[in-house]
């Protein structure tokens, strides 16, 4: 699953961003999911988890002008993959766009 995702900093302040979302998330995510991997490789960041007992792996390319979010979902959640897929999106439209 792919999902392009806009943004209005520089390069450095969206990568900036995505590290302090992660300091941010890693307290909520306790007891809920694993991270396996976090890993950052020039301007993109390599990740996985396990949420459930589901192994989903995948990175965040960040350019000047979006993210590239990449996912790769184990099969049963495929069946869902839609689903994920907006609520991603919504969750992201309520970050600060600045």
């Amino acid at each position: 699953m792919q999902i392009q995702i806009p943004h209005k900093r520089t390069k450095q302040q969206a990568i900036d961003q995505i590290k302090k979302a992660l300091e941010e998330a890693r307290p909520k995510l306790a007891g809920q999911a694993t991270i396996e991997k976090e890993e950052w490789v020039g301007d993109t960041l390599e990740f996985a988890v396990t949420v459930q007992g589901q192994h989903i792996s995948g990175s965040v390319a960040t350019n000047e002008t979006e993210y590239d979010l990449v996912l790769k979902l184990p099969l049963m959640l495929r069946m869902f993959e839609g689903k994920i897929k907006r609520t991603i999106e919504e969750q992201l439209k309520q970050l600060p766009q600045n």
